[in-house]
């Protein structure tokens, strides 16, 4: 009979202990890794989408918000799109699903990424773009005045042209993209003053080296009088001086805009290669998260955040010159 009772007692304790142990592991925000809970451990969580990964810059941006966040104390998570607006609006809700806190987005398309940002509204998390603006759904949007960039870049190769003028190649960034279409608008109003100056507009390469090389190979086949390359990134710029090189045409001017290191050193080395615009992508990606962490936290911030540019030409571009992948902001 005693038995009996020592062994009831065992059952009863061992119940409740099975008990409490489901109750731990199913409470809202307890120990379990898995949860997604809201919080990253020692503060907040920021979800990253990014249009693609296919460009230094691209990178450099990522890396700046990485060292951001990790400095503020904040987790991010990222997502690369792949340049596929499908896939990057179910990234959005993705992240969203893991609960982060804000969001980041580089739209790959302004116009095609609505349905992510409906989806963050729904949910109630503020979203911040960074580079690339929206026509509207974002509470703030950090970038730079691509417009100003083109505007110093087609002052540059005016210049260089002089009253002679000639033929200006065009190579562009993405289509429908309000960065291309604001490189593009500020380079033609610079150079407008002289009538001479015939721009020959090439395809869009989507800010990527290898697509301009085969853009200009052909380009240069048809223009074989070009006197200038203006292209809405350096890498594409830089793929367009090669093909240059690969057919002896050191005649011809080329301008870029993103300070990408390798063309400021082709700037100081004083070659072909005229002119590129400031846009440091590691201040871009820092200033980003600090913005994204001033909405989430209720502060006002201004719905448009210029991260400043500047020229770089022959004159300044030893100043620039150094061991990072893009010029450093705060040099001149």
């Amino acid at each position: 009979m005693r038995m009996k009772r020592i062994f009831g007692i065992f059952i009863a304790t061992s119940t409740l202990a099975s008990l409490a142990a489901c109750s731990v592991s199913t409470t809202p925000g307890g120990t379990d890794s898995g949860s997604g809970g809201k919080k990253a451990a020692g503060g907040l969580s920021i979800g990253f989408s990014q249009a693609t990964q296919q460009s230094p810059f691209y990178v450099q941006l990522r890396t700046g918000a990485e060292q951001a966040a990790k400095k503020a104390g904040a987790k991010l998570n990222f997502a690369d799109a792949g340049d596929d607006v499908t896939k990057q609006n179910n990234d959005i809700q993705d992240l969203i699903t893991r609960g982060v806190d804000v969001l980041l987005i580089n739209p790959v398309d302004p116009k095609g990424v609505k349905a992510g940002l409906a989806a963050a509204a729904a949910a109630g998390i503020p979203v911040v773009t960074v580079d690339r603006p929206v026509p509207s759904g974002a509470a703030a949007h950090v970038g730079r005045d691509n417009k100003e960039m083109g505007r110093l870049v087609g002052a540059e190769v005016a210049k260089a042209l002089g009253a002679q003028g000639g033929k200006v190649i065009e190579i562009k960034g993405d289509a429908g993209g309000a960065v291309a279409r604001d490189r593009s608008a500020g380079f033609h109003e610079a150079v407008a003053a002289n009538k001479k100056i015939k721009i020959v507009a090439g395809p869009y390469c989507d800010y990527i080296r290898s697509k301009a090389v085969t853009a200009m190979q052909d380009l240069l086949q048809t223009n074989t009088d070009v006197k200038a390359v203006y292209a809405h990134n350096d890498d594409m710029a830089l793929g367009a001086l090669q093909v240059l090189k690969e057919n002896n045409r050191t005649d011809v001017r080329v301008a870029g805009v993103d300070g990408l290191m390798e063309a400021v050193k082709s700037i100081a080395a004083d070659g072909p290669y005229l002119a590129t615009a400031l846009n440091d992508p590691i201040s871009l990606g820092a200033t980003a998260v600090s913005t994204a962490l001033d909405v989430q936290s209720g502060k006002k911030v201004a719905a448009t955040v210029d991260a400043g540019t500047g020229l770089i030409d022959r004159a300044n571009a030893a100043t620039y010159t150094g061991a990072t992948t893009f010029a450093l902001a705060g040099k001149e």
